[in-house]
């Protein structure tokens, strides 16, 4: 095939994307302010917002991950102008988000009494506590705002969720500002602070959102009128059963990262501060993939709709490349940068604590090193990932999934991460065999089922 079959594919893929990504890349952004205004306080201070924001990324990912099967939903019924089935996929994964939302939170709020079981530096629980308090229940703003965001997307309407993100980031910064610090006569909350930051934002991010939604005539019908308990059995077991494994794929991914940070307070609370920082940037890179991953699902489920599978193939291509591409500039980023980058995060010039930075600092750019080579493998596999969301294949991604995270990759971290063999370094080592797995296994399967519906139309039996 002609190299240009699929790069004349880069610009729409990239107008599509890139909304996401910076919408993503918000999230991010909320957690990247956090660590840098947190880091001046101390290192115990960053590792306490790492271990409650461990607990935060579990709840994440299924609220994120579930509500990524209305995007596909969605995509479908807008290629075959069908409003009915768009407004009633958006209805019942709004009322599924919601109680996901509450259920999240309440299940984070009752497992803090966890913190002192998993042998974590005490100073750092003792910190982590009340912070967890407020940004748990910012779970219920944040996995409805993923409703209206997945909603948006399917409609191909990737900017609106991104001007709500900016805005809310806006305002995290300036509440983290006075409230970490006590500026401007705001009192001196340190950690806490943060945490009213996130909730304030998370919610003015909902309510912008819908705000602009209402205004736009495409979309206003849609989310007017909701009758939300009014509901229809087939339709919440058609979310649920796309949702479910979509939910457990993200759940598998995110727990080894979750996973990370407890094997790495294991070794102290300088690893896992320097754990935060690495997973922190190579975070801010895996939003680029995040978005191609859900440009590769608003196009394949439109191709979908259409039974244009050839079609389909060869645009999922095309966003499979752009993703290898970005992957390898941004692997060259942080092999280079790797003994700089980390010094954002900590205040070298604090005499009191230089040590511990010193420390964290070094351990955190060994940690880029192993970031930077899971780049690829990392972005390959979300984007293909959202390819197989958008044919709505579900359950045997998520089989895959938890072989290339809980067969292979967590055992090399639990193993290569003892103090006695590589430590930190050792535990990453763990993630870059997942992620490579999942690349590979993710890849075989779509390619595997792209050529069989191709090969079935070709036959007439579709």
């Amino acid at each position: 095939m002609i190299l240009a079959n699929y790069t004349k594919e880069f610009k729409y893929n990239w107008k599509l994307a890139a909304p996401v990504m910076l919408g993503m890349l918000g999230h991010t952004f909320v957690s990247f302010v956090d660590n840098i205004m947190v880091g001046q306080l101390g290192t115990a201070e960053l590792a306490a917002v790492s271990l409650g924001n461990s607990f935060m990324f579990i709840a994440m990912s299924l609220g994120i991950g579930f509500s990524t099967a209305i995007t596909p939903l969605i995509a479908e019924a807008d290629s075959s102008n069908n409003f009915k089935q768009a407004k009633s996929t958006f209805k019942h994964g709004l009322f599924l988000c919601t109680v996901l939302g509450i259920a999240m939170f309440l299940a984070v709020y009752f497992s803090k009494p966890l913190l002192y079981l998993m042998k974590q530096p005490t100073e750092v629980v003792e910190l982590a506590l009340p912070y967890l308090d407020l940004v748990a229940f910012s779970l219920i703003p944040l996995i409805v705002f993923q409703a209206f965001k997945q909603f948006s997307d399917g409609l191909s309407m990737t900017k609106y969720p991104m001007y709500a993100t900016i805005i809310a980031n806006l305002v995290n910064v300036l509440l983290n500002y006075l409230l970490i610090f006590g500026k401007f006569g705001f009192p001196e909350l340190g950690i806490v602070g943060a945490a009213y930051g996130t909730l304030v934002s998370r919610f003015i991010m909902v309510l912008y959102l819908w705000w602009l939604l209402k205004k736009k005539e495409r979309s206003k019908k849609l989310v007017s009128d909701i009758k939300l308990f009014v509901l229809d059995k087939l339709m919440l077991r058609k979310i649920i059963s796309l949702g479910f494994p979509s939910a457990m794929q993200m759940f598998f991914e995110v727990a080894i990262f979750t996973a990370a940070i407890w094997l790495s307070g294991l070794l102290g609370k300088n690893p896992q501060a320097a754990n935060q920082i690495a997973l922190n940037l190579s975070s801010m890179t895996f939003m680029v993939a995040m978005g191609l991953s859900v440009a590769s699902m608003i196009r394949v489920g439109n191709q979908k709709g259409l039974h244009k599978y050839k079609e389909l193939r060869r645009i999922a291509f095309s966003i499979f490349l752009l993703g290898t591409i970005l992957a390898v500039l941004f692997a060259l980023l942080f092999f280079i940068f790797h003994q700089y980058l980390p010094n954002i995060y900590v205040d070298l010039s604090d005499v009191k604590n230089y040590a511990d930075n010193m420390e964290v600092v070094s351990i955190a750019s060994q940690l880029l090193i192993a970031a930077a080579f899971f780049q690829i493998s990392d972005s390959i596999q979300v984007v293909v990932l959202g390819a197989l969301r958008g044919l709505q294949d579900v359950k045997i991604p998520t089989l895959l999934t938890f072989i290339s995270y809980w067969v292979i990759g967590f055992p090399v971290s639990y193993y290569f991460g003892k103090e006695e063999m590589y430590g930190s370094f050792g535990i990453w080592l763990g993630l870059l065999a997942g992620l490579t797995t999942a690349s590979i296994l993710l890849f075989i399967r779509f390619n595997y089922l792209t050529k069989k519906l191709i090969k079935t139309k070709d036959n007439g039996l579709t």
